[in-house]
């Protein structure tokens, strides 16, 4: 819990929680939600994400990932982040919907499976028929910095239907750049090309403090 506590007091306005970063991220587990409720005032949003791997899940994992969103929901999680996939690479807009539905009122995050979609636009188009808040995205490259203007395409689509996020690999360094490129106003960083994940909280509290400066920044420009 000590990043949790570091990223809010650097200034961070949401915290996405998951278990094993190790393989990209899994939901964690309900003690260590109950304990970033507890050691932080900012919204929490839990990964929902039964394993590593592909996004394409079974009927017994999207069981699962429907339990698992309950308790989100008793451990007072504010927001639940996933993404589920189709075997040809097309967004699963009817299992994400019944998602949406079974995790409501909490809102719902399409998290970077978008970026492995066969279709990247197209995939908007079905996340938004879906009816997911937000959709995080590096614009199918690697890096958002990368694909700036796939990004900026993408909101330009969505037209305020959905909020597009971009996320990995932004930093205080980028994100002014990514603002003007892109339009966008919320972004996702896990800061991991900056912060070895065994650096100390204060060192993590103090790039995300710089992170926040620079987007407020670039906002405002």
């Amino acid at each position: 819990m000590k990043r949790a506590a570091a990223a809010e007091r650097g200034g961070a306005a949401r915290i996405e929680l998951c278990g094993s970063l190790e393989v990209g991220g899994i939901t964690p587990g309900v003690e260590l939600m109950r304990a970033a409720r507890a050691a932080v005032r900012v919204p929490i949003f839990a990964m929902v994400r039964p394993r590593g791997g592909d996004f394409v899940y079974s009927a017994a994992e999207f069981e699962e990932m429907k339990r698992s969103i309950e308790v989100a929901r008793t451990a007072g999680m504010d927001g639940i982040v996933l993404g589920l996939l189709l075997g040809d690479g097309r967004v699963d807009v009817e299992r994400t919907a019944e998602l949406v539905r079974v995790a409501a009122p909490l809102p719902v995050t399409f998290h970077r499976a978008i970026d492995e979609s066969a279709d990247l636009f197209a995939a908007l188009e079905d996340a938004i028929a879906a009816r997911v808040a937000r959709l995080l995205t590096s614009g199918g490259a690697v890096t958002a910095p990368s694909a700036a203007a796939r990004i900026a395409e993408l909101m330009r689509r969505a037209g305020g239907r959905v909020i597009v996020v971009p996320g990995s690999g932004i930093t205080a360094a980028n994100v002014g750049e990514i603002a003007a490129a892109t339009g966008a106003k919320e972004f996702h960083a896990g800061l991991s090309s900056v912060v070895a994940r065994d650096t100390e909280a204060a060192v993590f509290e103090r790039e995300v403090r710089r992170l926040v400066e620079a987007v407020d920044r670039g906002t405002k420009n």
